[in-house]
């Protein structure tokens, strides 16, 4: 048993140790963008996309950021067959946002519903940018001025944020701050930044492209049936030739309530093996290297004797230190990384859990809307 702990120890050593001299540092706060006005600018060259069902909590307040923006912008918004008077709700919080509500068709069949409601929204679309937003996004006043200088000034044309997630429940406190360590040890911002072709990531709450570039790929048809829509469109983007930037900010903030482990659960498993490509083998294999690297140091720590214990306490402070920048970014005890271990068990019986349903025949499930595993 011991020798077995020894092993499992070094080798989580070895690759923390990896991990935390990568010459790109997935686990730091590299690429950030804070605003750098308060607002009052003029953006009739910027047109906000968004996609709304059943978002009536969250709305108003999405538009309230959307006004302290500055003049001019423009604002379409796809009620998506929401039963909770979204659409209402957002008329009546418009004030000072040049809003346009639009009903979305039907569903047609090989769309999921956020890529058609976009779709729809995108045919109105008349200014040389586009700014992607979920319906459950704050920005702070500026953001959007902000993200089209840095666009302009880095000569990028395609440019999104990492939102900041709630975080004031215990749930919330224990798992979304993992949920933005574990995307960027899965999609290093400073790989996907560079010119490389083979690496692309972007995070869909927040998304400014050119126009010109949407058409370019074809419009979102040209990722129509995509779970993970953000990253296959920065994929696109980048294939064609053009520049993509992503970063995080504490300006662009989802509002969306998670005050029980359920929803969570729920937003993690909608995608999570569509992550694997619904692969058995790559399911696995993350099953083991979660294993390895998260649960192997506790078991050494608690049973661990001599080296094996000496390596596992290595191991365990090495899986600490990478997630610590995280959560001081976010303003969260540090004291948190202790807990990693359960953190990563809840998010592999997540991910397992989108394995099952796809095995039954449920591709992705959100909203009450079901994508077969045949489409």
């Amino acid at each position: 048993m011991n020798s077995i702990l020894l092993f499992l120890s070094i080798f989580a050593s070895v690759i923390w140790f990896v991990v935390l001299v990568l010459p790109w540092r997935p686990w730091l706060n590299g690429e950030t963008l804070e605003p750098k006005s308060t607002g009052n600018c003029g953006l009739g060259d910027v047109t906000v996309l968004i996609p709304a069902r059943n978002e009536a909590d969250v709305i108003a307040e999405t538009l309230r950021g959307l006004a302290a923006q500055g003049v001019g912008l423009k604002v379409v918004l796809v009620d998506d067959a929401s039963e909770d008077g979204t659409a209402s709700v957002a008329k009546q919080a418009a004030g000072g946002v040049d809003l346009a509500v639009i009903d979305s068709q039907s569903l047609p069949e090989g769309w999921s519903g956020k890529l058609w409601a976009l779709e729809q929204a995108s045919r109105e679309v008349k200014t040389e940018w586009i700014l992607l937003l979920d319906a459950d996004i704050l920005l702070a006043p500026g953001l959007v001025a902000t993200l089209l200088d840095h666009a302009k000034r880095d000569d990028r044309q395609f440019v999104s944020i990492m939102a900041s997630l709630r975080m004031e429940s215990f749930y919330e406190k224990l798992l979304m701050p993992a949920f933005i360590y574990f995307f960027k040890l899965l999609y290093p911002f400073r790989l996907a930044n560079s010119d490389s072709p083979y690496v692309a990531a972007a995070a869909g709450g927040c998304i400014l492209l050119q126009t010109k570039v949407l058409v370019e790929i074809g419009g979102f048809s040209a990722i129509r049936g995509a779970i993970i829509d953000d990253c296959n469109l920065a994929k696109q983007v980048k294939k064609i030739g053009h520049r993509i930037w992503i970063g995080q900010s504490r300006s662009v903030v989802s509002v969306r309530c998670y005050d029980r482990l359920e929803p969570i659960w729920a937003m993690v498993a909608r995608s999570a093996f569509t992550q694997l490509n619904y692969s058995a083998a790559l399911l696995a294999l993350c099953t083991l290297l979660l294993a390895a690297l998260f649960l192997a140091p506790s078991a050494g720590m608690a049973w661990g004797v001599g080296d094996s214990l000496v390596w596992s306490a290595a191991a365990y402070v090495g899986m600490m230190v990478s997630y610590w920048p995280t959560l001081r970014y976010y303003g969260r005890n540090v004291a948190w990384a202790l807990l990693l271990p359960v953190i990563a068990t809840l998010y592999l019986a997540m991910t397992w859990t989108s394995a099952i349903r796809f095995w039954r025949g449920v591709r992705s499930q959100w909203k009450n809307r079901i994508y077969s595993a045949k489409e």
